[in-house]
């Protein structure tokens, strides 16, 4: 698969081709307006909206106290459905709630678990930038079960992975009693059951609090809406290492119970749930997975290895072929671009995955790329790489787009071509009624899931739908900034510490998705 295909691909892509992005220019005024300009393409928009760091703020050193409540079913890495409720008081101390269920609705509770211990925020973290450090010592941990079926599975886990106090702690044939809570950690027993459950609260070791200024809607008067999120650390993609794992990247966040996402049904269940009264959430039915169309990130993402990036798709549903775009950056709030990734490929038909109800396998071939270096770091980087592993050494330049297909991928950036990868893809419908689609969260170490036994088990941060035309992309979208102009009226390319060329040294694979 050379050049050749991806002229091909090109072409094939350009008879669908619509309305060019980024043909209509933005005046300042309009730049930082909540709302969209009644011209202005809705997928323009939301890139534009990613960029507006005027209604984001991050809070520093984060205030944690109050109550912190999951706005809908999540997945975690197995795959586990969960719900969570948090508290945080004055004194430090907390107490979580973890609500697991047996399907991806979080409809049927399995069991409940409840977390008491006490927090202390050390220092910003020299690793992920924008996130707090912190140490945290649990005291207990009580769990429920909500059935028979939970109770012996769970019970005959911790009985034969666990020794000492644990191994006779769930007496075989011991019946289920409703209600009932069982201490499986015990700091001032000395007694810890919580190993063959997978348990750990390393979460709460990356933290990051932000307030969001949501405009109001066109019937509401003037204003915004303020929606707190917290941020807390992500759990390893491998079920082994989760124990042990410190977390670099973040889950899916919490929101205040006070100041959340309107409108969300699933809030006020929660937020009134406890380990004996689990949130019942309604269940939903699946979705078909229609890719046809233009995806965007609804944030700046961060994964782990420090990266911080936003993504932008578009799926040719006639010959399931696909083209994204890969803004990467410095910082949380995605404002200092380093560099973009262009790609393109195609895709197989779906198929229900066996693992995770709700979810749908494909595979995703990527054949051809393009890079463009942003900042000058970048750029030194690239040029210093060797000769025939990342296009034309000695050519890099800032702005300057370089075709990577030849060289097949960029060995600096870690890009293999072609390269194959076993997806997982989810869809769901937002409150809205707009399209969400997630894909498959990347493994935790920075590999690549290049073989079907490791597919995702658990989804990235959603996409959503901007656009359901499957134009194509006819030339590079710009992640610089507007109102950044050099001496000549052009936008001005901000440069970046020389740390971060140590980070993207270290990067050994880019996550494509």
């Amino acid at each position: 698969m050379g050049p050749s295909w991806c002229l091909f691909v090109g072409l094939l892509l350009a008879s669908a081709s619509g309305k060019k992005l980024w043909d209509v220019p933005v005046s300042q005024a309009q730049q930082h307006s909540t709302g969209k300009p009644p011209w202005e393409p809705q997928c323009q928009y939301q890139l534009r909206h990613l960029q507006d760091s005027a209604r984001i703020s991050a809070l520093l050193p984060p205030r944690l106290e109050g109550h912190w409540i999951s706005t809908g079913c999540e997945v975690r890495p197995g795959p586990e459905f969960l719900t969570r409720s948090y508290l945080f008081y004055s004194n430090r101390l907390f107490k979580a709630y973890q609500f697991y269920y047996w399907d991806p609705s979080c409809h049927n509770p399995s069991h409940s678990l409840v977390i008491k211990g006490k927090l202390r925020l050390r220092q910003a973290s020299w690793i992920t930038r924008g996130a707090t450090e912190a140490d945290y010592h649990l005291h207990k941990v009580g769990i429920v079960f909500h059935s028979q079926r939970a109770m012996q599975e769970i019970s005959a886990r911790i009985n034969q992975t666990s020794g000492g106090d644990c191994s006779g702690f769930f007496p075989p044939g011991r019946s289920w009693a409703p209600g009932v809570l069982y201490e499986v950690l015990s700091a001032k027993e000395g007694r810890d059951c919580t190993a063959a459950l997978g348990f750990a609260m390393h979460e709460l070791s990356l933290v990051r609090v932000e307030k969001h200024y949501e405009p109001l809607l066109q019937t509401q008067p003037s204003g915004s809406r303020t929606v707190e999120e917290l941020y807390l650390g992500d759990i390893h993609t491998k079920w082994s290492e989760r124990l042990h794992y410190r977390p670099t990247g973040y889950q899916r966040p919490l929101q205040s119970a006070v100041h959340h996402v309107h409108p969300c049904p699933a809030c006020g269940t929660i937020y009134r749930s406890d380990e004996h009264h689990p949130p019942i959430l309604p269940a939903k039915a699946e979705l078909p997975i229609q890719l046809s169309g233009r995806w965007v990130s609804a944030h700046c993402e961060v994964r782990p290895a420090v990266l911080f990036l936003t993504r932008y798709f578009t799926f040719h549903g006639t010959n399931r072929t696909w083209e994204g775009y890969y803004y990467h950056y410095s910082d949380p709030l995605c404002k200092q671009p380093t560099f973009t990734i262009y790609a393109s490929g195609h895709y197989t038909k779906g198929i229900p995955s066996s693992i995770v109800r709700g979810g749908t396998e494909l595979a995703f071939k990527v054949t051809c790329a393009r890079v463009t270096a942003i900042d000058p770091v970048t750029v030194t980087m690239l040029n210093s790489s060797e000769p025939g592993t990342c296009g034309e050494t000695g050519f890099w330049s800032a702005g300057m787009e370089q075709d990577i297909t030849l060289t097949n991928g960029c060995l600096a950036l870690g890009i293999k071509l072609p390269h194959t990868e076993y997806e997982l893809f989810k869809m769901e419908q937002d409150m809205k009624n707009g399209r969400l689609l997630f894909i498959g969260e990347r493994p935790t170490d920075g590999s690549s899931p290049d073989r079907p036994e490791k597919r995702p088990t658990s989804y990235q941060a959603p996409l959503i739908q901007c656009a359901r035309a499957t134009g194509v992309f006819s030339k590079h979208i710009s992640p610089r900034y507007l109102g950044k102009e050099d001496n000549n009226g052009n936008e001005a390319l901000k440069p970046l510490p020389m740390a971060f060329l140590l980070s993207l040294m270290a990067m050994q694979f880019l996550r494509w998705d």
